[in-house]
């Protein structure tokens, strides 16, 4: 098996859902990466996650200014182009990873970033495994990543604070639109979410009520097997009380037997379920039981592609997680993942820790029962002070004179191919 020669390359690919803040850790991987330059030599991104890898579409991050590398800590989406696609075992599929140590060798990489949610860290932990199989020396690191806040060991996941943050704001602001028509239009607002399992985005629309700000939010977790009456029985009680009523509904709540309310019976390139359109299912059931007029909303991409209004302290994390990464590969480590440690509440104070891949893939952290109220339609004050940090913070993009926010568009200059084409099955 070839061995990489002299100072290696590193990979970097981002995967899964894109959040307002993935490019900030993109930006701490090759920032980082260039300020080591004695260790790492060129910071090769694949163009749509791992399938850039597998297809030898790889781009040259170093024809990038570093004015331009910088301006990623404040653009939102993936700046390389992200998939979903979920490796197989390198029994069932050898043929893919004898590719991407083709490749690998190829291009002389012997660091590989993969930045991501759960299905990334298996893929991930999957490479790092390579060296051990193959003998190709490769170092295999997972950069945290996921709206969801679904991966364990973690305190938090980067992109959850801005989503978190931009969920409550909404929540709150569309509350005091439907309070003010009230009176002889729409009575509730059903927000639909994203988390197909887990109810943390979910959760944050809690936040939109506080002590200084009384609302009527009634909140569906996927982690509460939904209760119709129950659940219509609350709505109708805080109209009655408040005159209208907000219902934020995760997109993966699910009724007593265990079947999603939105599953339409097609499923994602992972093989999950794919969910979306509950919202209009909870409203018709409330005009329906109620007689209640109604508006419902899906934040969709809207939720997670808003860094205009994204949370300094998930920049900052986004960012630290990347530059640690390329730390762990320096100190030779392999199959790990830098994590947010929280260690203070008030103040809010958060260190880097680090956690083995094999602990992290294909497990996913739940909302705890003690953030839930035991009637399973609020927050609890545990879970509020485990979010206010999260969301707090404003870290603006600069503006033009247009009004618009100035984003940056990397040329993604290709890096020349050495090998011949592979096709993704």
């Amino acid at each position: 098996m070839p061995k990489t020669a002299g100072k290696k390359n590193a990979f970097y690919a981002q995967s899964g859902g894109v959040t307002a803040v993935i490019n900030a850790s993109a930006c701490g991987v090759i920032e980082t990466a260039r300020k080591n330059r004695g260790r790492i030599g060129k910071v090769y991104a694949g163009r749509n996650g791992i399938i850039g890898a597998l297809t030898e579409d790889l781009i040259d991050t170093s024809k990038e200014s570093a004015r331009a590398i910088a301006a990623l800590r404040h653009t939102p989406s993936g700046a390389f182009g992200s998939c979903r696609y979920k490796m197989k075992s390198l029994e069932a599929n050898k043929r893919e990873y004898d590719r991407l140590i083709e490749v690998f060798a190829a291009h002389n990489i012997g660091y590989f970033f993969y930045n991501g949610g759960g299905d990334s860290a298996d893929t991930c932990l999957k490479v790092s495994q390579l060296s051990k199989e193959t003998g190709y020396p490769i170092q295999a690191i997972h950069v945290p990543k996921t709206v969801d806040n679904d991966l364990p060991i973690t305190d938090n996941c980067p992109g959850f604070g801005s989503v978190a943050k931009y969920i409550a704001i909404s929540t709150r602001e569309a509350s005091f639109d439907v309070a003010s028509m009230a009176k002889t239009s729409t009575k509730v607002f059903v927000l639909e979410v994203m988390g197909r399992h887990a109810g943390w985005i979910a959760a944050a629309g809690g936040l939109a009520s506080s002590s200084d700000c009384d609302l009527p939010i009634v909140i569906l977790f996927p982690e509460v097997p939904f209760n119709e009456a129950a659940f219509m029985s609350l709505v109708d009680k805080k109209v009655k009380d408040y005159g209208y009523c907000s219902v934020v509904v995760s997109e993966g709540v699910q009724d007593a037997s265990g079947k999603f309310l939105a599953d339409q019976g097609l499923k994602d390139a992972f093989g999950h379920a794919q969910l979306g359109g509950v919202a209009p299912v909870i409203a018709n059931m409330i005009r329906e039981k109620l007689g209640h007029k109604y508006h419902w909303a899906v934040a969709d991409y809207l939720q997670r592609a808003a860094r205009h209004i994204a949370s300094k302290n998930d920049v900052k994390q986004a960012y630290a997680m990347g530059k640690e990464a390329v730390k762990l590969a320096l100190a030779g480590k392999n199959s790990v993942m830098p994590t947010v440690v929280r260690t203070s509440n008030k103040p809010y104070r958060w260190k880097i820790g680090v956690a083995k891949l094999d602990k992290v893939a294909n497990v996913e952290k739940m909302m705890p029962k003690d953030f839930i109220t035991e009637d399973g339609f609020g927050i609890t004050k545990k879970c509020r002070n485990y979010l206010r940090p999260l969301i707090k913070g404003e870290d603006y993009p600069p503006y033009g004179k247009d009004g618009m926010p100035k984003y940056v568009q990397l040329k993604n200059v290709a890096v020349p191919k050495k090998l011949g084409d592979f096709e993704v099955k």
